[in-house]
């Protein structure tokens, strides 16, 4: 599905990404983890060609079902065959918009459907990301909660079906409840439609429990790859041992009774 080869990317001072290589095959959950800074995001803006203008691209190749990425005209892919949900879900929708008009600009972008359609297809994907379709199609973004608002970019990034996904540190601005309904929804929604998954984190607890593969990035390269329990199970590099070192120590069983009693309380 997507085949990364040799990626290298710069700003003025120094690589950011330095000769990295990958593959993530149809329907697979890749996680690509590492520190703050280690080139994750950027890697992944690089796949769908929104790469900040103070970043260049200086070597490698990028192939989305055997198409060039830097030969593409981005705009075409951009929300149909890739769709991306970033951190900041605050950002993600114009403040002054209504949701639903927001869901209707990219149908009618990428479609040839009516109003009526772009409608009924728009309450659809809100309702399968279980929310109140009709009132939060009528909200404006303020009006809806953090967890509302990461389910609506799901939501939105799903409804064309792309055949990738990026997922940016999507869980980091919400609590830990809301977090795992959210990652509960995304897996349930990625297996269902057989659509791949770059999902860029730092938090292996995560990973462990969701993805298939692994990339542990550490300033730029890629140290470190392969089946994901195998490599948190019996990791080779020192820096995925000082990533997994670096964990709270919170049992599992622990953190399931603390996470269905928050539940619970509604929180």
């Amino acid at each position: 599905m997507l085949e990364v080869t040799g990626l290298t990317i710069a700003n003025k001072d120094r690589l950011i990404v330095d000769g990295i290589s990958f593959t993530i095959t149809r329907g697979e959950w890749y996680a690509l983890v590492g520190e703050s800074g280690s080139g994750k995001s950027v890697t992944a803006l690089s796949i769908g060609g929104i790469l900040p203008a103070s970043l260049q691209l200086k070597a490698g190749s990028i192939l989305l079902k055997g198409l060039d990425m830097l030969e593409m005209k981005k705009t075409c892919l951009l929300g149909h065959t890739i769709s991306y949900i970033f951190q900041d879900y605050q950002s993600s929708f114009t403040p002054f918009m209504k949701i639903g008009k927001q869901f209707e600009e990219v149908l009618r972008a990428h479609t040839s459907w009516t109003a009526t359609e772009r409608e009924m297809r728009s309450l659809a994907a809100l309702k399968k990301v279980k929310l109140p379709e009709k009132k939060v199609y009528q909200s404006y973004p303020f009006q809806l909660s953090g967890g509302q608002l990461q389910r609506a970019a799901i939501a939105i990034a799903m409804m064309l079906k792309p055949s990738l996904l990026i997922a940016d540190e999507v869980t980091t601005a919400l609590d830990s409840v809301t977090a795992h309904h959210i990652l509960e929804l995304l897996n349930e929604m990625v297996r269902e439609t057989n659509c791949s998954l770059l999902f860029i984190t730092h938090d292996l607890r995560k990973v462990k429990k969701y993805a298939d593969r692994i990339g542990v990035m550490e300033e730029g390269k890629i140290v470190e790859s392969g089946v994901a329990r195998e490599i948190l199970t019996k990791p080779s590099h020192p820096y995925t041992k000082l990533l997994l070192q670096s964990l709270p120590n919170l049992p599992e069983t622990r953190h399931r009774l603390w996470t269905r009693e928050m539940e619970e309380k509604g929180q």
